[in-house]
């Protein structure tokens, strides 16, 4: 089944993904919040665990473009495409981490308008709808 993804941080703009098409194995026809979780983070676990580690010892990276490089150090976040680390993902485990991070406030799922509080909650796939994968960021620093 393919839903549309969207990746944002609360104080930007702009999304840290565009709306994306993610190809996720849903077997029922309203599944809950916690299964559209386990869905998504079994396909990109496999997305990651599919591509291959670097091994070469020289280094064939290319710096990114100065237009491509400004959108990095916006995001905070640079990658050269390179994997260093051979260690596949855990699914289980990230599944695990997933529901937790979820439970403990650490994003907001919004189908379209509606924000999904619950993993008991169902999800009515019929709308066709895009998924909003909101990161929440806490304060550092006390109030004393």
């Amino acid at each position: 089944m393919e839903i549309k993804v969207t990746v944002k941080q609360l104080g930007r703009k702009h999304p840290l993904l565009q709306e994306q098409v993610l190809d996720i194995d849903l077997n029922t026809g309203a599944p809950t919040v916690k299964e559209l979780l386990e869905a998504v983070v079994a396909q990109q676990v496999a997305l990651y665990n599919a591509r291959e580690p670097d091994t070469d010892t020289e280094d064939r990276t290319h710096a990114p473009s100065h237009k491509y490089l400004q959108v990095l150090t916006e995001t905070g976040k640079a990658g050269f495409g390179s994997i260093y680390n051979a260690q596949k993902a855990d699914l289980p485990k990230a599944q695990e981490n997933a529901l937790l991070a979820f439970e403990d406030g650490l994003f907001a799922v919004f189908y379209g308008d509606e924000e999904l509080s619950s993993l008991t909650t169902p999800i009515d796939l019929s709308h066709s709808l895009t998924f909003t994968f909101i990161r929440l960021v806490f304060l550092a620093g006390s109030i004393w």
